[in-house]
């Protein structure tokens, strides 16, 4: 019996005794992020599948593990010989985990799950499903923490303020905002726990999550007093008496459950119920009204003011800085030493360190090679890297966080010898990033509309890639950011198909994966802005911001039309613009040869 068996018996045994049929783990914290810290990966421990997003079901005999099409490859190689079965979201004869739920649970049994870290809208779903077998939740009690001995503690990093001069608009005027909406809707509460809202609306950041600066925190917003729950040893001086100035009060993380018991009992609450966690929702008083709306500040935020945006401009020009670097010490060695996937990775992670202003890596950098790249969210460590030789590509999907912005890109390079097939698939994902980077449209479109312009060169192919085009970026925040992004349809469980806004800052990145091959991706980021307005109405465009060179020994001139080529040659004329004057003078030579007009 290998690692995860053991760890399941055990979960299984607690279960037992406690008359629990079916226990379910998602990949979740308190807050619904998604990138959970290290005392919230539960999950991983449970299952051994590290990827950012799925749900482990473990039933009295079996145990399924959903996820999308981002992590079919690497869950079939993780979950090997644990005796999980890979349930493959959205595809062809995958049950629902609901319907799986309900086949597996006695009747008068229970659905067994840490209310903390399941959502009261899963959670609301699941207890209406279980009722036709009359199902009980037992939600008070995390099991997997009564078997985790050596679990993670939470942590305890400093939060810091995120000056004005970076954010552009106060906690004073961006709750005066939040109260005017709740006035208007007519509601007198409003309970937030998504880190990055709480973040936003406190200009507060953290260090609680690797590449998210965030702080573990609650609020919640009366219209006569807001209250940050968060452990006050994170907080300096100068925090508390901002919030103080503020009308803020402070009270400690775990008090948010006895404060949401207090609540008026005629309380007018607003609060997401995809996002706000169960154990919150149980612990209201049964008399208030709920209003359950997406948070307004998740559609605020991500329309960046001018002082964002102009900041994100600068945090784009440092990041396309090192992203050059890290290719021209990467072409120029690849011959003469030994580089893995992990060490490639790291020097990335050392241009960016050595940059002005730098917080951190904006999440875990996807170094891969060859065969390795057809994992979308592929992640290499020390131990398991491949080496990598003078043929084929090296993907490489990184970002880092600055007191300017969040910057996320990714650039495919061609390290050697490649054949004709790969030059067309390199340049058909090239052709699908500037078809939609070149995109002019009408105001009240959404990503939906647009998706198709990105992923035509790989569907004439009859090639698609199983992940959406592009998501939001927040600043200073999460690198997956709502509401707005690009995908050809509707996906329940994503909320990112909102009318693209000016101001919004949005990824493309389109792809081709072959499993047992290679992955090809290439991805900058863009500025939603408005065009001309006439009789037919507000028209809009985008602008780019992600600046570094994208490896002209994979195009095949031939593949590109006249205005293809055109864009690119533009692209890269300002590439070489603003990247140059910051390089050395053998680097600068270099850069001008890869920004060549073709």
């Amino acid at each position: 019996m290998n690692q995860i068996q053991e760890r399941l018996t055990a979960l299984r045994k607690e279960m037992s005794q406690r008359d629990i049929d079916v226990y379910m783990i998602p990949t979740s914290d308190f807050h619904e992020t998604e990138y959970a810290g290290e005392h919230f990966k539960a999950r991983h421990w449970m299952s051994n599948f590290s990827g950012s997003a799925g749900t482990l079901v473990v039933t009295r005999k079996e145990a399924g593990l959903w996820t999308d099409g981002r992590y079919f490859i690497q869950a079939e190689r993780e979950l090997k010989d644990t005796g999980i079965q890979l349930m493959k979201m959205g595809m062809e004869n995958t049950p629902l985990m609901e319907d799986y739920i309900l086949d597996h649970l006695e009747a008068g049994h229970a659905l067994g799950f840490d209310g903390r870290v399941v959502n009261t809208g899963l959670a609301e779903k699941l207890k209406d499903k279980i009722a036709a077998k009359h199902g009980i939740l037992h939600s008070d009690e995390d099991l997997v923490g009564l078997i985790w001995k050596d679990r993670p503690a939470l942590p305890k990093e400093p939060a810091f303020t995120l000056d004005i001069a970076y954010c552009g608009e106060s906690t004073t005027s961006k709750l005066s905002r939040l109260r005017k909406w709740m006035s208007e809707h007519e509601v007198d509460t409003h309970i937030v726990t998504t880190l990055d809202d709480i973040a936003w609306i406190l200009n507060m950041r953290g260090n609680d999550i690797s590449g998210f600066p965030v702080s573990f925190a609650y609020l919640i917003v009366e219209m006569d007093r807001v209250t940050c729950f968060i452990d006050q040893s994170k907080l300096n001086e100068e925090m508390r008496k901002r919030f103080a100035k503020e009308g803020v009060s402070v009270d400690a993380y775990e008090a948010i459950f006895n404060a949401v018991e207090k609540l008026n009992s005629n309380a007018r609450i607003l609060m997401d119920k995809g996002t706000v966690n169960y154990r919150i929702t149980q612990a209201l008083p049964s008399t208030v009204t709920i209003t359950d709306e997406r948070n307004p500040s998740q559609l605020w935020k991500a329309i960046k003011n001018d002082v964002e945006l102009q900041n994100d401009r600068i945090a784009h020009i440092k990041d396309g800085v090192a992203v050059t670097k890290f290719m021209y010490w990467l072409k120029q060695n690849i011959n003469t030493m030994t580089i893995t996937e992990y060490s490639a990775a790291e020097k990335l992670a050392q241009y960016r360190s050595e940059l002005e202003h730098w917080i951190d890596c904006s999440f875990g950098t996807i170094s891969a090679y060859n065969e390795n790249a057809a994992m979308m969210h592929y992640q290499a460590n020390a131990d398991n890297a491949a080496t990598l030789r003078p043929e084929g590509f090296l993907l490489v999907d990184s970002g880092g966080q600055y007191f300017e912005g969040t910057t996320d890109i990714t650039r495919t390079f061609v390290l050697g010898s490649i054949s004709d097939r790969q030059r067309r698939h390199f340049t058909n994902v090239l052709r699908g990033m500037m078809n939609l980077s070149r995109a002019k449209f009408l105001y009240g479109c959404r990503g939906m509309n647009l998706d198709i312009l990105a992923r035509q060169p790989m569907w004439s192919e009859d090639i698609d890639y199983q992940c959406g085009t592009g998501h939001g970026v927040g600043f200073v925040l999460n690198v997956h950011e709502g509401p707005n992004g690009f995908r050809w349809k509707m996906v329940p469980e994503r909320t990112d198909n909102a009318v693209l806004e000016a101001g919004m800052v949005t990824t493309i990145e389109p792809g081709i994966y072959l499993e047992g091959e290679y992955g090809i991706r290439t991805e900058n980021e863009l500025i939603c802005r408005k065009g001309i307005k006439n009789e037919y109405g507000q028209f809009m465009e985008f602008e780019t911001i992600t600046f570094a060179p994208i490896d002209l020994d994979g195009v095949d001139p031939a593949l590109l039309s006249n205005d293809e080529k055109a864009w690119l040659n533009s692209y890269h004329q300002e590439v070489y613009e603003k990247i140059s004057p910051y390089l050395n003078d053998d680097e600068r030579k270099w850069l001008k040869e890869y920004t060549r007009a073709i």
